[in-house]
C-alpha cells in the first residue's frame, strides 16, 4: 500500500512539473532572436528595422517608444504583448513561440535565428493568415465592405496570366478592399480571387481564394504569377499599385485611364494617411522594406560565412561540411555572396530548428503550418 501511494505521488509530481513547464512557456511572452551577420554592410540595427517591418506586415502597430524591443550586440528580444497586436494575433504568435522554444535550436542557443523567425511569419501562408486575421472565406471577408458599382478591366496584367476584373469599395480612412477576379477572356470563367485590404497600421492585408471562395496558400501558377502573400508584400511595397502596362477599354467598365487615375488617387490618399501615423514603421523611408526581404532571403539562401555564425562552427568547418554542394549568386542582391539553398544544407546543421516552407514567395512543395 505504501509503495502504491509513493508511486501515485511521484506520478502527480511529474505531471505537475510538466504542466508547470508548459504553462511557463505559454505565459512567457518574450522570445530571443539571434542575429547572424549576412553580408558586409549588415548590422543589427538594420536587421532590427527589417524585423519591425516584418511584424508590421502581420499587424503590429509598434509603439514609437521602442517598447517591446531590447537587444545586445547579437540578440534581439521582443515581447509579443508589447508590439500592438490584436489579442487573437498575440495568441497565435505565442503558440508559434511555444513551438519554437521546444526545438533543439532554441534550447541549444537560447534563441531562434532571426531569419528563421521572419520566414515563419511571412513565408508560411497559414501563419500569415492566422496572425493577421484573414478570414477563411471570401464571403466572410467581403461582408465587411460594400463594393462600388464601378469596375475595372485589365487585359494586359503584369502579374496575372489571365484577364482581371477589379472591384473595390470606397476608401474610408484605413478601410477599403480591392477584389481581383482572374477570368478567362473568352468564356468568362473565374479561376480564383485575390484581395487587398487596408489596415489601420498602414499596411495591406493580402488574401488568395479559390473559385469556391475558400482561402488558399498561393495563387495557381497556371493562371497567375502572384505566388504567396509574401510575394504580394514584396511586389506592392505597402502601397496600392497602379497599372504598369497599357490596357484596352471594355464596354461596361471604367476606361483604362479612369481606372488608372482611380488607383493613383487611392494610393496617394492612403500614402498621406500613413505618413500621419504616430506609431509603426516609418513609411517615408520607402526602401526599408528591403531589410525584411534580406532577412528571409539570407536565411533561405545563406552563405558559408552566415552559416558559420548560425551553427557556431568555423568557416573552414562549414565549407568542409558542404564541400559537395553547389553555390549560386542571388541576382538582385549579389553582395550576399556565394549562397546555398536552405533545403540542401539543413540536414548538415548541428541542431534542428522549427521547419519552414521551402519557398517564401512561391508555391511550396513543403508548406508548414505549426498553428494547426
Amino acid at each position: 500500500m505504501k509503495k502504491l501511494l509513493f508511486l501515485l505521488c511521484c506520478s502527480l509530481l511529474i505531471s505537475c512539473e510538466r504542466d508547470s513547464y508548459s504553462d511557463l512557456i505559454r505565459t512567457e511572452t518574450k522570445i530571443n532572436l539571434k542575429w547572424n551577420k549576412a553580408y558586409p554592410e549588415d548590422t543589427i540595427d538594420k536587421s532590427l528595422i527589417g524585423l519591425k517591418w516584418a511584424l508590421s506586415y502581420v499587424g503590429a502597430t509598434l509603439p514609437r517608444s521602442n517598447s517591446g524591443f531590447s537587444n545586445t550586440t547579437s540578440t534581439i528580444t521582443i515581447d509579443i504583448k508589447k508590439l500592438g497586436f490584436a489579442e487573437f494575433a498575440q495568441q497565435n504568435l505565442l503558440k508559434l513561440v511555444e513551438k519554437i522554444k521546444t526545438t533543439p535550436e532554441y534550447q541549444n542557443s537560447k534563441a531562434v535565428d532571426l531569419g528563421r523567425f521572419v520566414t515563419l511569419l511571412l513565408g508560411a501562408s497559414e501563419h500569415y493568415y492566422e496572425i493577421i486575421g484573414t478570414p477563411n472565406t471570401l464571403s466572410e471577408l467581403l461582408s465587411n465592405y460594400s463594393l462600388l458599382p464601378q469596375k475595372g478591366y485589365v487585359n494586359n496584367s503584369s502579374v496575372s496570366l489571365e484577364h482581371r476584373i477589379i472591384e473595390f469599395s470606397e476608401q474610408n480612412g484605413f478601410n477599403q478592399v480591392f477584389l481581383s477576379e482572374e477570368v478567362d477572356p473568352v468564356s468568362g470563367e473565374i479561376f480564383e480571387y485575390e484581395t487587398i485590404e487596408l489596415l489601420s497600421n498602414g499596411q495591406l492585408r493580402f488574401g488568395i481564394f479559390d473559385v469556391n471562395g475558400d482561402r488558399k496558400n498561393n495563387a495557381d501558377p497556371s493562371h497567375s504569377n502572384a505566388g504567396k502573400p509574401a510575394k504580394c508584400m514584396w511586389c506592392h511595397e505597402s502601397v496600392i499599385n497602379q497599372m504598369f502596362t497599357p490596357q484596352n477599354d471594355y464596354s461596361g467598365y471604367l476606361t483604362a485611364t479612369e481606372l488608372q487615375n482611380t488607383l493613383i488617387n487611392y494610393r496617394e490618399s492612403n500614402r498621406n494617411l500613413k505618413l500621419q501615423l504616430n506609431d509603426g514603421v516609418d513609411f517615408s523611408q520607402t526602401q526599408q522594406h528591403t531589410l525584411t526581404e534580406l532577412l528571409y532571403i539570407s536565411f533561405m539562401e545563406p552563405s558559408a560565412e552566415r552559416l558559420s555564425l548560425e551553427w557556431n562552427l568555423t568557416l573552414t568547418q562549414v565549407q568542409n561540411l558542404l564541400s559537395g554542394l553547389p553555390t549560386h549568386l542571388y541576382a538582385e542582391f549579389p553582395f550576399l555572396g556565394n549562397l546555398y539553398y536552405r533545403s540542401d544544407i539543413e540536414s548538415f546543421a548541428p541542431f534542428d530548428g522549427l521547419a519552414v516552407s521551402n519557398s517564401v514567395r512561391e508555391q511550396s512543395t513543403i508548406e508548414v503550418n505549426h498553428l494547426d
